[in-house]
């Protein structure tokens, strides 16, 4: 549940929101945060507001709905790293079925109806599509979330040195982490060139992020069962994070001067402040 200041800020956000919609047709813009950032319950609350105050359709998509399905990550694990089977990092996601979805989206008229691809975390793999959600047009904006949406690549030399034990044990020669930043330097700078602009929930530091992405795997928990697959421990979720600590860390570092809007939270994860990108 938002408190009301942040409510507020969102809400000072959908009006910016609305604005766009008045000069592009269904805009895309993006929502960048690192895990437990509150991405979802933003992008949430921003849909409901432009419905509610602007009498506009958002679509909220999430790029972990775009994950390769399990069994294609193990071909992965197999043949160019172990560490692709962990979801996540690029590499890890259909790009093609994103940006023909997102493409779709902007298309879609009155009465059309697209089903969206969905990914259950539980059970760590696609959603046959018989399970996918459908989402009926026409749509005024597009909100596309996701911890790496709109990050850059990092120069080589970034990639020299290892960030935590997990680069430093599972990937000392570099293959995974410079094979990750290929495909963001290319399918994936591809994929989010398409955004119109883009918003940045910016966490107070990596250490943040554990705290916030337990809280959000209890939650899962809660919500899919204490048994679900998938689902990890307080150590489990140590091991995994690092997996995404090299680009959000970078993200800290480039995003606040490349966002559009940053919002800058605080470590009880209220908002610390909101700043508009000038021109």
């Amino acid at each position: 549940m938002l408190d009301a200041d942040t409510q507020a800020h969102y809400r000072e956000l959908a009006a910016w929101l609305a604005l766009r919609c008045r000069t592009a047709r269904c805009p895309l813009i993006g929502l960048n945060g690192a895990q437990g950032s509150g991405k979802s319950t933003a992008a949430a609350f921003l849909a409901a507001e432009l419905a509610s105050r602007h009498g506009l359709t958002a679509a909220v998509l999430s790029i972990d709905d775009f994950y390769l399905p399990r069994a294609e990550r193990q071909r992965l694990a197999a043949q160019v790293h172990p560490l692709f089977i962990t979801r996540g990092v690029p590499g890890s996601h259909d790009v093609t079925l994103g940006m023909t979805t997102l493409q779709a989206v902007r298309a879609m008229g009155a009465g059309h109806r697209l089903a969206l691809p969905r990914y259950s975390k539980a059970d760590d793999d696609r959603l046959p599509e018989s399970r996918w959600p459908c989402l009926e047009g026409p749509i005024d904006l597009i909100l596309f979330e996701g911890w790496c949406v709109g990050t850059p690549a990092q120069d080589d030399v970034a990639l020299e040195t290892p960030v935590n034990a997990l680069e430093a044990d599972e990937d000392r020669d570099g293959r995974w982490r410079r094979r990750v930043n290929a495909q963001l330097a290319g399918p994936y700078a591809e994929w989010f060139a398409g955004l119109d602009a883009l918003i940045y929930l910016q966490v107070p530091n990596f250490d943040a992020v554990h705290r916030w992405r337990w809280q959000q795997e209890q939650d899962t928990a809660r919500s899919a069962g204490r048994n679900a697959a998938g689902l990890q421990t307080s150590e489990q979720l140590v091991r995994f994070i690092q997996h995404y600590q090299r680009l959000s860390q970078h993200a800290l570092a480039v995003l606040p001067d490349r966002a559009d809007v940053v919002i800058r939270l605080r470590d009880d994860h209220g908002i610390a402040a909101v700043r508009h990108r000038s021109g």
